[in-house]
């Protein structure tokens, strides 16, 4: 579960702005603040079944998203290689690399 919390909180991240406001709302309160179904039935005045529904609904169209998109797959390959050439560069002495290193990962 926690693997499937990780992964649609950084889809949230990346297409988030592909989303309602109602389904930002709602997977925001799931899956960053934590609230029960029942307890966002009760914010938004809708049923609990309605709340599933959406969160479910908005759960496959993030996936769909990452299908075309890979913006989550691409991130997790470039933390990667960032690593990888952290790994190398950290036995050197070029300050310069590392500076441009620490300015990659400042982009994500």
């Amino acid at each position: 579960m926690l693997e499937k919390t990780t992964r649609i909180n950084y889809l949230l991240d990346f297409y988030q702005a592909l989303l309602t406001p109602k389904q930002l709302g709602y997977m925001e309160m799931y899956y960053l603040e934590d609230y029960s179904l029942g307890e966002i039935s009760e914010t938004a005045n809708v049923s609990r079944q309605a709340v599933y529904d959406n969160i479910k609904r908005t759960e496959s169209m993030l996936e769909s998203y990452e299908e075309k998109l890979h913006l989550y797959e691409k991130f997790e390959k470039r933390l990667k290689l960032i690593k990888k050439i952290e790994e190398i560069v950290s036995s050197s002495n070029n300050e310069e690399l590392k500076k441009y290193i620490h300015q990659l990962k400042e982009l994500d």
